[in-house]
């Protein structure tokens, strides 16, 4: 298979405080998405980088989990994964992302509860947005549950 591009957008507007940008991927999957200061730092209501990164990683994973499953001969009715991006001051000020924290909850009929988790631990290790951030990070944890 060739390599594969994708890319998204963002421009921003004035300062860091009162500024303001949007945001769009090429394929209009996600278009023009207002976000600002307050929403990634203040937790206002709307979109910020973040989230953005840790609807990546879900999607990601569950997608690297249920090709594992699936690869081990357990075929999954169904991965859902809720992917927390944690920002953190960062010492001499800034922010850094420092952990990624992933929930998932399967549905695998006939997997036992070792195999699930042994499987879980090696999707998060090879699901290519975990290869990405994991040299950056203090931690990605994974919490697996069976259905």
């Amino acid at each position: 298979m060739a390599d594969l591009s994708r890319s998204a957008s963002a421009e921003w507007n004035g300062d860091l405080r009162g500024g303001n940008g949007r945001m769009s991927t090429a394929s209009g999957a996600f278009r023009d998405q207002a976000y600002s200061f307050a929403t990634r730092f203040e937790n206002t209501p709307g979109s910020n980088p973040e989230e953005m990164i840790a609807a990546a990683h879900a999607a990601c994973f569950s997608m690297a989990f249920a090709n594992a499953l699936a690869k081990g001969g357990h075929t999954p009715e169904s991965v859902r994964t809720t992917a927390t991006c944690v920002l953190s001051p960062k010492h001499g000020g800034g922010f850094r992302i420092a952990r990624m924290h992933l929930d998932t909850v399967a549905r695998v009929p006939g997997i036992d509860a070792d195999t699930f988790q042994q499987i879980a631990e090696q999707a998060k290790t090879g699901c290519p947005v975990s290869v990405l951030l994991a040299p950056g990070l203090d931690s990605i944890d994974l919490k697996a549950r069976l259905e």
